[in-house]
């Protein structure tokens, strides 16, 4: 579960984006000594995610609200499934309503679509992972989605692994690719992955000739894909491949098929749907 200190500062964000200096509608209407209760329920089935967060949200607003979850992060929920019932003050609950909801149907979409993917490829060895392409300020928490969905986190930014893309080969022209992953290894740190990215089988077949950890085969064709495994077979390197972009749910499997470790999907955390998740006033 992540941790509470990370996971706060967003929540608090969250909220002040919301309410501001307070939440002029319900402190007009809403007595102070109003209790009352509601569930969290789920309007499609989904796979869910965010619900400790969404607890942590009510807490913020006020701790004395009693949140009782009765669904677990990773279970897939059918419609009309109830994950939470929520008791306390009826100001505090409508304050902390839409907030809880944006993190939790947000997380649980993303979470919902990795597991989608992932059962696609099952069978397979490919692996499904998330990328980069996140929301501002939001890359930990969708990124604990997709484990949740069952997937596997890449990199979590510029700073946790070496991946040499086209604009550095570009920039390094002059230099042979196996050359510049051998630089990169001497001034990384002594265990850090390193992975370069190829759009073609000349690339590939000189970065298979490198120390890199992976190969990533950019934009690449099923059949392009195939021969870059048939390549990496016959040089008889154990270099790990993984197939990045533009791949979908129907192309998925043709191309766990070809034999990859690795295919890296951007449409996990930039194009998920958010689950229906709504909040119901039950007495």
């Amino acid at each position: 579960m992540l941790k509470t200190q990370f996971v706060d500062p967003l929540i608090k964000a969250a909220l002040q984006e919301d309410i501001g200096a307070r939440d002029i509608t319900s402190t007009a209407l809403i007595p102070d000594a109003l209790h009352f209760k509601a569930d969290i329920i789920v309007n499609e089935e989904g796979v869910l995610c965010g619900i400790a967060i969404a607890e942590r949200v009510f807490r913020l607003i006020d701790e004395n609200v009693r949140f009782l979850p009765v669904a677990k992060d990773g279970e897939v929920l059918e419609k009309g499934r109830e994950i939470a019932y929520i008791e306390g003050k009826g100001g505090s609950i409508l304050s902390a309503e839409r907030t809880a909801l944006n993190f939790i149907s947000h997380l649980s979409g993303i979470a919902t679509k990795t597991r989608q993917f992932v059962d696609k490829v099952k069978g397979t060895s490919a692996k499904i992972l998330d990328t980069r392409k996140t929301t501002p300020g939001l890359r930990l928490l969708e990124k604990y989605a997709v484990l949740t969905g069952g997937g596997v986190n890449h990199r979590f930014g510029l700073y946790d692994q070496v991946l040499i893309k086209d604009n550095h080969l570009r920039v390094l022209r002059d230099l042979p690719i196996v050359q510049i992953v051998e630089q990169a290894r001497k001034k990384a740190l002594k265990k850090t992955i390193v992975g370069v990215e190829v759009k073609n089988l000349k690339e590939l077949a000189e970065a298979l000739k490198s120390s890199a950890h992976y190969i990533l085969l950019d934009n690449m064709s099923v059949e392009m894909v195939r021969g870059a495994v048939e390549m990496r077979k016959k040089s008889g390197v154990k270099i790990q491949l993984e197939v990045s972009g533009g791949v979908n749910i129907d192309t998925v499997l043709d191309y766990a098929k070809t034999g990859v470790e690795r295919i890296s999907v951007g449409c996990l955390t930039h194009a998920a749907p958010a689950l229906d998740i709504s909040l119901d006033i039950v007495g």
